[in-house]
């Protein structure tokens, strides 16, 4: 199950992971992210012990979507080190987030 991240943990929870940390940035009235969070679901099993994968509210949680420059949704951004290492905009097959995880594994 993907963590639920949020303002008040985005610091402990994805700028302080050791591990690389995917964020979903996504709102309960956005279609495209309706399908882009059974794909984050999946991503958070397969990747679970190796990587952080959480999904944030842009509606409920602006501090960070906003601090990121998110302004289209969904928007996946990839951490390591809290640093954004990629961003996809918009949806993608699994294996396109897959792979950015992969790359840092």
């Amino acid at each position: 199950m993907a963590l639920e991240i949020t303002d008040a943990n985005f610091e402990e929870t994805v700028l302080k992971s050791d591990k690389p940390v995917m964020v979903d940035f996504w709102a309960a009235w956005c279609g495209p992210c309706r399908m882009v969070g059974p794909i984050i679901e999946d991503i958070s099993k397969d990747y679970e012990g190796k990587a952080v994968v959480g999904k944030l509210d842009v509606d409920a949680n602006q501090e960070f979507a906003a601090k990121y420059g998110v302004r289209n949704i969904p928007t996946v951004l990839i951490f390591q080190n809290g640093e954004v290492v990629g961003r996809q905009v918009g949806v993608a097959p699994k294996n396109t987030y897959a792979e950015a995880l992969d790359a840092l594994l």
